[in-house]
């Protein structure tokens, strides 16, 4: 690795040389939370995202992981969704079928995406009550400082805007508290229907992970965790602040050049 540092107690920096050393680190990490939840409560409740991120989860698919990992107690989720049939190209469940899921022999019935067949405003209603039904059963955690689930692993990528999940800058989503999954119809990247964790939830989760890479992120990974000041637009990112739990970044050097100069240990 490049650097790793803790930005503080519960957020940790990690850039890296190569793409090829962040895969390889970020599959590593996955695992090791694999392995703790299953030991500690039998089962490992993930939620994914899209874009570039399950290609960056690819070396989970290979040696020693697809032997090691214990795919059988893995519970998958989406932290948000597009609203559009499950083969669609926009579709997160496709990304994620295409890239792991059918790689590793993960449980199909633990498999947990939305209903393609319905709004969105219904699509994230059901989405909810299957969560709440997990929670009761307690496959997905609860928080003991809220009623939200308590994932074991919440994965999130960023956008050039700094959106993360289907969390846009200056949406009123951002506001939304009471419901644990929302939606919008007016995303301003396509699709526009979309089903989204709010981030009660998402700051709930033991650990999330926020994972970047390019050049083009690399104004935003600066606004979202540099000391900018009151006067610089709170990015959706920024927000991500897990209540008990722990955030790591995974970033690129090119997605880190724009950091100020943080203390690092090599």
């Amino acid at each position: 690795m490049a650097l790793s540092g803790a930005h503080n107690d519960r957020e940790e920096l990690r850039i890296h040389e190569s793409l090829d050393e962040l895969r390889t680190d970020l599959a590593d990490y996955i695992a090791q939370l694999s392995e703790a939840a299953v030991k500690d409560r039998g089962v490992f409740a993930i939620a994914l995202s899209g874009g570039s991120l399950i290609g960056l989860m690819g070396k989970l698919c290979e040696a020693p992981y697809d032997k090691t990992v214990d795919w059988a107690k893995w519970y998958i989720f989406w932290a948000d969704e597009r609203v559009v049939a499950k083969n669609h190209s926009d579709s997160n469940y496709k990304l994620a079928k295409d890239g792991l899921l059918s790689k590793v022999p993960i449980v199909p019935s633990h498999v947990h995406s939305i209903n393609d067949s319905v709004s969105a405003e219904e699509a994230a209603d059901e989405y909810m009550f299957v969560i709440r039904q997990l929670v009761k059963t307690r496959m997905v955690n609860v928080s003991d400082v809220s009623d939200c689930p308590k994932f074991d692993l919440i994965l999130l990528g960023m956008g050039p805007d700094g959106h993360i999940a289907s969390l846009f800058p200056n949406h009123s989503v951002l506001n939304e508290t009471d419901e644990w999954v929302t939606f919008i119809t007016d995303s301003p990247k396509p699709p526009p229907e979309r089903i989204t964790f709010t981030l009660p939830v998402i700051n709930s989760a033991s650990n999330v992970a926020m994972v970047v890479t390019g050049e083009s992120k690399a104004e935003a990974v600066h606004l979202a965790i540099d000391n900018v000041g009151p006067d610089c637009p709170s990015l959706p990112a920024r927000l991500v602040q897990p209540t008990k739990g722990k955030s790591v970044w995974f970033l690129d050097k090119p997605a880190a050049s724009k950091l100020d100069g943080l203390r690092f240990s090599e």
